[in-house]
């Protein structure tokens, strides 16, 4: 028998046959499969090799995949992240820094507008909390006697409102309908829900405290509240803020601003993220010192990535050439040494070669993408390696 049949081992259980080794190297493919390792280009290669030179070269030409396949789990491994982008006009060479804050229409300043007294916290700063989650325990002198006013001015109006037409003259009807809305407002000012109003008339030895419910979705910031302290009227005791979007504050001299409009769009780069922004609104006026005019655009925050106080820098619409602008992650070499990106197609992830018009603090304005493309933005050189383990081609349009 030829020295293929048997292999030695050292251990005392003499030697293995060739089976148990196909066995034990198909078992170990299968593992690191289960891994997410993007190694199934490799082993395609290797059982083609098994098989024989000719065979494999038949089956290359009969079954070679154009795309590479990926599953979820190997895409999250990978840290694969595409988005779909549209050619616009962009300049590169029209850029100025933004600062991210919060969108101030998604955000809500609590701030009780009596003197209160913290009694009891049930949030903690950062803390992402959905509407009616209750925050904290309020009471105090000043809301207990609010409280059993506005019970009072209730039962007063409900005893009028029943009377019949005649019974008390209309002026006083008005004033005690007035005089209860009145302390019903003074409520609301507390930051009371309808809800908790009406449980209070009915249940008038609660009075004296009351749970401060969160009126909108959003992260606990600014919190300020202290267990035992007593806030003044009107003082901020925590802040609401949706983060599902965000505002960018750049300022830009006259000639940066000149061109622009509402409702337009510009590029955004915070980080390793390419965003789109909109325009909505400018100051129409230069900063005395800075001589700049600000400029303010709303963007998309899925999944809260972002946060504000982070910067960034704005790329402003009016470029000559027009085209993809992608940041340095989305680009690799090809075999032939052309500038290539990934595209996401339905079969998986196809090379196509772009033209770099433009090159600047790591983004590139390209051609050569279809409108719409589900470009890779990152993990492409992961994707680049494997393509070239494979050995397909890349396609040039």
């Amino acid at each position: 028998m030829s020295g293929l049949g048997q292999v030695c081992c050292p251990v005392p259980s003499g030697c293995l046959s060739s089976p148990r080794i196909e066995f034990l190297g198909y078992a170990m493919k299968y593992l690191i499969l289960v891994g997410g390792l993007l190694t199934f280009p490799a082993l395609a290669a290797q059982e083609h090799a098994d098989v024989g030179p000719a065979t494999a070269h038949a089956a290359a030409n009969d079954e070679q995949p154009h795309a590479l396949v990926l599953s979820a789990q190997q895409r999250e491994l990978a840290g694969i992240r595409v988005q779909a982008l549209a050619p616009r006009a962009f300049s590169l060479d029209k850029v100025a820094s933004v600062t991210l804050v919060a969108d101030r229409d998604a955000t809500l300043t609590l701030a009780p507008q009596l003197e209160v007294r913290v009694l009891a916290r049930h949030v903690v700063p950062g803390q992402e909390v959905k509407a009616g989650a209750p925050l904290l325990t309020l009471g105090g002198a000043a809301v207990a006697q609010a409280q059993a006013d506005y019970i009072n001015a209730a039962a007063e109006w409900d005893r009028i409102r029943r009377m019949a037409e005649g019974a008390v003259s209309a002026s006083q009807r008005m004033q005690t309908r007035v005089d209860a809305e009145l302390k019903r407002a003074i409520l609301e000012a507390l930051k009371m829900t309808p809800a908790q109003i009406a449980a209070l008339a009915l249940s008038p030895e609660s009075i004296g405290q009351y749970l401060l419910l969160a009126p909108i979705s959003g992260r606990v910031q600014q919190d300020k509240a202290v267990l035992g302290q007593v806030s003044a009227a009107g003082n901020a005791l925590l802040q609401l803020t949706d983060e599902s979007r965000l505002w960018a504050e750049a300022q830009l001299s006259a000639s940066q601003a000149a061109d622009l409009r509402i409702g337009t769009e510009a590029l955004l780069r915070v980080g390793d993220a390419s965003l789109t922004a909109k325009i909505i609104g400018r100051s129409h006026e230069l900063d005395s010192l800075t001589r700049t005019e600000a400029v303010l655009l709303s963007l998309a925050n899925a999944g809260h990535g972002l946060h504000a106080g982070q910067f960034g820098e704005l790329y402003l619409p009016g470029a000559e050439r027009e085209g993809l602008v992608l940041p340095d992650a989305a680009l690799t070499r090809g075999g032939d040494g052309d500038w290539q990106v990934f595209i996401e197609t339905a079969e998986g992830f196809e090379a196509l070669e772009v033209e770099v018009l433009q090159r600047q603090r790591g983004m590139n304005l390209v051609t050569g993408l279809p409108p719409g493309s589900r470009v890779v933005m990152a993990g492409a050189f992961l994707l680049a390696s494997e393509l070239a383990k494979a050995g397909f081609s890349v396609h040039n349009h």
